[in-house]
């Protein structure tokens, strides 16, 4: 998934060595715990890369010594186990214990089953932390492991690696992507001054954060506005084979063809989430600089469902929406937020400064209610994240 995503915490092979003696199943537990946490933090490093695949870490121990490691680089790529046997011997692995993140696969697709090469390597117990979420595969790989006398343990750090795969689950259950809201906004609930101009609301370390879940995210979105008066590149790093892609919500192809998101080099990274409003010139001079245009519906506005729909074919797991109000207070009324992150600057702007949700707004009894799950302070700014109330979700770590 350091503060916020941050860097991949250290874990000391002699870890399990030093845990506080207790009983012979608590040093178990413990074990288990502190290896899979090891495990989740690999898995973090694929998170952004895997698509249409989740982000899975493992780890081999024996005798508790750490004698492999891996994770899921790419799509089509070696799976996160066949990483951690890379280089290491089946005298080394025969009898050995394996963490992974998320259940081994038992079927072919691009590449082989993990359950064929575990068997091979004599690994002789396997700890999983989450299930497959996909009904046709869950629980099919660790039977067959079973059957053929591997010890399996299931739902270490579950919560965490449910985390870890929200966005994979909700794809793979709905064909949809996971939608994360983010937000900068001043203590009244503004994202912009009366201008219009909003650099900087939040602070640097705010700011920091966002690129970090702007590398975690598979796409971006931003409306018209956001593009227009921010003319932001929205990545994260300087290779765009890295970076999200971007997609602007621009009903009628009104973003000018100078923006960043055209013209930084990465224009292969743009989606333009079009109407059929979008003239056919307009359209290909979109296209002639590189971008895609995806229409979607027929009315002056961009209809959301039609463009997650489209984001699920084309394989995204998380998108990312980094407004503006209108873009937000859309997705919000249209029930299509699975999470939010708001960063919350400690300064006024007052009621004239743009709303953080635009439009018309709801009656008390009528109000979208979240459930806070955590709310900590990055900076000068607080971070609080939240899911829509009633809905069963497993946010992120911020480790």
């Amino acid at each position: 998934m350091g503060s916020l995503i941050g860097p991949v915490r250290s874990w000391s092979r002699s870890a399990m060595a030093k845990a506080r003696p207790r009983t012979a199943s608590d040093q178990a537990g413990s074990t288990d715990e502190d290896a899979m946490r090891r495990a989740l933090a690999l898995a973090r490093r694929g998170e952004g890369r895997t698509r249409p695949n989740p982000p899975v870490g493992a780890l081999i121990v024996r005798q508790g010594e750490v004698i492999g490691e891996g994770w899921h680089h790419r799509a089509g790529g070696p799976h996160a186990e066949i990483e951690a046997l890379k280089g290491v011997s089946p005298e080394q692995t025969d009898g050995a214990t394996l963490y992974v993140t998320l259940e081994p696969c038992s079927t072919h697709g691009r590449t082989p089953p993990c359950t064929e090469a575990i068997l091979r390597s004599g690994i002789a117990r396997v700890v999983v932390s989450a299930s497959d979420p996909n009904p046709k595969h869950r629980g099919r790989g660790l039977r067959l492991l079973q059957r053929q006398g591997v010890a399996v343990v299931r739902g270490v750090c579950r919560a965490d690696g449910e985390a870890l795969i929200a966005p994979f689950s909700k794809w793979i259950q709905t064909g949809r992507p996971y939608v994360t809201l983010k937000m900068g906004m001043s203590l009244d609930g503004r994202i912009g001054d009366r201008t219009g101009r909003s650099r900087w609301i939040t602070g640097a370390v705010a700011r920091q954060g966002v690129h970090d879940l702007r590398r975690r995210a598979d796409a971006i979105l931003v409306g018209l506005n956001t593009a227009s008066a921010d003319d932001p590149s929205l990545c994260w790093s300087r290779r765009a084979a890295l970076n999200p892609y971007r997609i602007v919500l621009d009903a009628r192809g009104e973003l000018p063809l100078q923006a960043k998101v055209f013209s930084d080099g990465q224009a292969g990274h743009t989606i333009v989430a079009a109407t059929s409003a979008i003239g056919a010139d307009r359209k290909a001079a979109v296209e002639g600089l590189g971008a895609r245009v995806w229409i979607c519906g027929d009315g002056p506005r961009v209809d959301l469902d039609a463009l997650l729909a489209a984001c699920g074919r084309e394989g995204f797991l998380h998108v990312l929406c980094e407004g503006g109000g209108e873009l937000a207070a859309a997705l919000v009324r249209q029930r299509c937020v699975d999470e939010v992150w708001f960063y919350v600057a400690p300064r006024f702007i007052g009621a004239d400064g743009i709303p953080v949700l635009g439009g018309e707004g709801w009656l008390l009894d009528q109000t979208p209610t979240l459930c806070i799950k955590s709310v900590c302070q990055v900076g000068h700014d607080v971070l609080i994240r939240a899911v829509p109330e009633g809905v069963e979700a497993n946010v992120y770590r911020l480790d």
